[in-house]
């Protein structure tokens, strides 16, 4: 029997599971299959060449928006990359998190150059990236410590210079804070908290302005919704939203994806699909914002 609701660290699909790399098009309502494969995918972004990048099996792989077969991406030494991975603006560079720390490889593979900076030992603090300035100059992160007895207790937005340099906190919180991603003109930063939640696990959309400051709520129904993306015309704030009951944000669950102005207001459901983990970890809007990917992962005898 299929297990629901698998932690967010699972490594692999389960037997009969697949991955379903999709595209829907928001003029027509319409979803197409850009590729299935019986391998766990996860978090595309979508390059300014129209094509998706996707990790996989701890590496990076890219295959064209119009489909076809995916191929490697060169990381060199390093087989832990996983769902946390933007391009620059540019395109000409992809910024990954891999074992805690964070890197930066040509758009067409090539060496890895470390971002982050080397902690004490025991320290405990991990870089878990998810957003970059439309400049190209600064990333932002979710800063993980350990609290008490669980390794990654607190979670903390946090930037560093896209080159290397200092860190620099935005949120210290005793709640958990995840997913920042920069507006467009780099005014806002959005992203996902507990801090209004009455029931732990429960996370709304907020943002804060770039440099931090006070935070603006922008949803509030009793669903769980992480990782907002901003499209490339900085209007529409799409993200994943989870059944009301979930804690963070598991893999293999039934899922919403829904789009909510960028400065708040009424959300609309946009695909229901069975996913989660690994469906819309990072930006994936098409550089037109007519389209976005995503990753669902049905059974077989249902895909």
């Amino acid at each position: 029997m299929p297990a629901p609701g698998r932690g967010a660290g699972r490594k692999d699909l389960q037997p009969g599971q697949v991955s379903q790399l999709r595209v829907h098009d928001l003029a027509t309502g319409t979803d197409r299959l850009v590729l299935q494969t019986d391998e766990l995918i996860e978090a595309p972004n979508w390059t300014p060449d129209d094509r998706l990048v996707v990790n996989g099996g701890g590496c990076l792989w890219q295959i064209p928006a119009v489909g076809g077969e995916l191929a490697p991406i060169d990381t060199g030494e390093i087989r832990t990359v996983n769902n946390d991975h933007v391009l620059s603006p540019d395109g000409t560079a992809i910024y990954f998190s891999a074992a805690g720390h964070l890197y930066r490889i040509p758009i067409g593979g090539g060496n890895p150059v470390q971002v982050s900076n080397d902690q004490p030992d025991g320290s405990g603090y991990t870089y878990w990236l998810h957003g970059i300035t439309p400049d190209g100059g600064t990333l932002a992160y979710v800063a993980v410590e350990p609290l008490g007895d669980d390794p990654r207790g607190r979670r903390n937005l946090a930037t560093i210079p896209a080159a290397g340099g200092p860190d620099r906190l935005l949120s210290d919180g005793a709640v958990p804070f995840d997913g920042p991603e920069y507006s467009p003109d780099g005014v806002w930063l959005y992203y996902n908290s507990e801090e209004a939640a009455r029931t732990p696990g429960h996370a709304q959309l907020f943002r804060m302005p770039a440099e931090g400051g006070a935070a603006e709520q922008l949803t509030f129904d009793e669903r769980v919704n992480w990782f907002p993306h901003l499209d490339p015309q900085g209007e529409s704030v799409l993200y994943i939203s989870y059944e009301p009951g979930t804690v963070s944000h598991p893999a293999d669950v039934d899922v919403t994806l829904r789009i909510v102005p960028a400065s708040g207001g009424e959300p609309r459901d946009v695909v229901r699909l069975f996913g989660g983990q690994g469906t819309l970890n990072v930006n994936s809007w098409a550089p037109d914002s007519s389209a976005f990917a995503y990753v669902a992962y049905p059974f077989a005898e249902s895909a």
